[in-house]
């Protein structure tokens, strides 16, 4: 256990900070400007390695940590690697929890995601949803360590009397996303997709699925927001919104958009001026993603960047990456130390 804290200004760790959600957070509190951020690189703080996140809150005081960390992708990466996805979220959930309650740290926010829910959840999907249903096939490994999340927040909460809370996001995108043709989420995906298709003057991009799958976004900005309105909340107004054992909090935009519509947007924004044809042969995943936000909204809290503004941008700092770094597009991704060359194909 850690001793009498000396110092005077919050000291807030953000886990995953180099991460899409985590430096949205690092912006949204450095924007604020009133406490310290500790900050560590996936080399220099291994989250999966109990040893490493003992000694690093054995040594560095923290107040309140964010829980950003992950390992995340799309419908490849999680029938690719589903072991990988249940082992490393588990580890790390499991490790920093843990320590945070060791080491006394006073607040936790724990970011989970939108497929906890059962696939066939009625919709818009309310809190109260979560484990009365069976999950969505493609991603239950990654959705099985998320409601584990969860339900160790509680769990400690209901044993210890610490202060962990949930928030569950919708479909999210932004600056610093993973462009990975394969292993992507969707919206990035498409950038990706039709981004080359326009370097390369192709006519036609195939995507897969109907394009009738309905899909929620939020920008990750607002999500950042989010999470800092949701933990600047006094415990007792949380507590009459929510139950020891359904604790988590939704946060969506609340509109959604069908998986065409979106193409076509994206092409656009990406100056993409060919075919989009939808292969129809291949699956849609969860045909609706829709979360219900009332509790957090409820709390004061609103989104403000639309999606057409929230592309915009996100495809502004898309190309500004692509220009740092041109050969993005051969040489995507790193496993095992190796290089791998991709072939872009869509996942939804």
């Amino acid at each position: 256990m850690r001793t009498m804290s000396r110092h005077t200004v919050e000291r807030i760790f953000v886990a995953g900070h180099r991460g899409m959600v985590g430096s949205a957070l690092v912006r949204a509190l450095r924007e604020r400007g009133d406490c310290q951020l500790v900050l560590r690189s996936r080399d220099e703080l291994d989250l999966s390695d109990a040893a490493q996140v003992d000694a690093f809150f054995s040594e560095n005081d923290i107040d309140t940590v964010y829980l950003a960390a992950a390992r995340v992708g799309g419908i490849h990466a999680n029938n690719s690697y589903p072991a990988e996805f249940i082992r490393t979220n588990l580890q790390i959930e499991t490790n920093v929890i843990h320590h945070a309650w060791r080491y006394q740290v006073k607040r936790l926010l724990f970011l989970g995601s939108s497929c906890i829910y059962p696939r066939n959840a009625p919709q818009p999907m309310r809190e109260e949803y979560l484990l009365s249903g069976a999950l969505e096939p493609t991603n239950e490994p990654y959705a099985v360590a998320k409601i584990a999340g969860i339900k160790l927040c509680e769990s400690y909460n209901r044993q210890y009397g610490t202060d962990f809370r949930s928030i569950m996001p919708t479909n999210l995108y932004g600056p610093g996303d993973n462009f990975h043709a394969q292993d992507s989420h969707v919206l990035p995906a498409l950038m990706r997709r039709f981004h080359d298709a326009h370097q390369s003057h192709q006519q036609e991009v195939q995507v897969w699925g109907s394009g009738e799958a309905l899909r929620e976004f939020l920008y990750v900005d607002d999500m950042a927001h989010a999470c800092l309105w949701l933990m600047d909340q006094p415990r007792e107004v949380l507590d009459q919104l929510t139950s020891p054992q359904c604790s988590h909090i939704n946060a969506g935009s609340g509109e959604e958009i069908r998986i065409a519509s979106l193409a076509i947007q994206v092409a656009e924004v990406m100056g993409y001026e060919g075919h989009i044809v939808f292969d129809r042969s291949k699956p849609d995943g969860t045909p609706r993603k829709l979360l219900d936000s009332t509790r957090l909204r409820s709390l004061g809290w609103e989104p403000v960047i639309d999606l057409r503004e929230g592309l915009q941008r996100t495809a502004e700092d898309f190309l500004a990456a692509h220009a740092a770094h041109p050969m993005m597009h051969v040489f995507s991704d790193v496993r095992d130390g190796r290089r791998t060359r991709d072939i872009p194909r869509l996942r939804l």
